[in-house]
């Protein structure tokens, strides 16, 4: 039987080689994201912590921060007009996200076949994501100009009455809704191609000598097979929606009535209108709950990435 000690020494340079060009490539990888793990610990880190510290006291930016325990979270409570933002917030997201999403799944089918002129449909689809949300805005802003504007236009021409679209409670949502729509479909639609370009075409082939309709293999083949996609496209336009901003202050200002105004829009409200800094950090922290709440639940219910093993 060989000793220990002389099994240890033979052994030793063949084991402490792979484990020392494990150890250089760590610290090649640790060195090559210090500068992302950096710019997320400036950028990210620091302003996520001191909104935590802030949300407990009273600031306004003037003054040093007073620490005011629970208030800011108990004003919130009793906060009618943030509660209305919650609410605009879910029914904005609830339209803007399944619907968006929808209509770029079905362009990026589209766009995924033989089509003539592919180059020139993508990049016109993708144009408005591009475009500054503000520009976006004030084009949308004549478009829906009751006197002058696209939309009631159009609906003149169709014999109809067209509504003041941003000053009726009752429309202002509903257009502000559709500008989100149309501007959000440009990326989503070029994930899902990505993806769709991406996927193995012999499972097709074999689905269609088995005799699968296109419906079938869309509904078994594609829709399980795009599942990573659609959990990151949805995350991704889920946490967008919770933070429309621009277009609101634009088009309604959070009006009429507080009928369009948003979560975002509240916590700007708070801070650089009341210069209540603590209480604007007290809404952000309910902001990012419950963003945080949503992405657990939709990677619980769809499984997250785990649809690509």
């Amino acid at each position: 039987m060989v000793p220990e000690r002389v099994r240890e020494v033979v052994a030793g340079p063949a084991t402490n080689q792979p484990r020392r060009l494990l150890r250089s490539r760590r610290r090649a990888g640790l060195l090559m994201v210090a500068p992302a793990l950096l710019h997320a610990l400036i950028w990210i880190g620091i302003p996520l912590v001191a909104a935590v510290v802030l949300s407990f006291t009273s600031y306004d930016v003037l003054t040093p921060p007073r620490f005011a325990g629970l208030d800011n979270f108990r004003e919130l409570v009793h906060d009618d007009v943030f509660r209305r933002a919650v609410l605009n917030t879910s029914v904005y997201t609830f339209f803007t996200v399944p619907v968006a999403m929808t209509i770029a799944l079905l362009i990026a089918l589209m766009l995924n076949s033989k089509l003539t002129g592919r180059a020139i449909f993508r990049t016109a689809i993708f144009i408005p994501q591009v475009t500054a949300t503000i520009a976006v805005a004030l084009v949308w802003l004549w478009i829906y100009d009751p006197r002058s504007g696209l939309a009631n236009a159009i609906l003149s021409f169709l014999g109809l009455d067209g509504p003041n679209w941003l000053s009726s409670t009752s429309w202002a949502m509903p257009a502000v809704i559709m500008v989100g729509i149309w501007q959000g479909i440009g990326l989503k639609m070029l994930i899902y191609l990505a993806a769709l370009q991406s996927l193995p075409g012999e499972l097709y082939e074999a689905a269609s000598v088995d005799g699968a309709s296109k419906v079938r293999q869309f509904f078994s083949l594609t829709v399980p097979l795009l599942k990573p996609a659609t959990f990151f496209v949805f995350v991704t336009s889920v946490i967008g929606a919770f933070q429309s901003f621009d277009q609101v202050y634009i088009l309604t200002d959070g009006g009429p009535a507080n009928s369009t105004t948003m979560m975002t829009y509240e916590i700007y409200k708070s801070a650089f209108r009341e210069f209540r800094m603590g209480y604007a950090c007290a809404q952000s922290l309910v902001l990012f709950a419950l963003l945080l709440m949503l992405t657990l639940v939709n990677r619980r219910i769809t499984g997250g990435d785990r649809g690509s093993r």
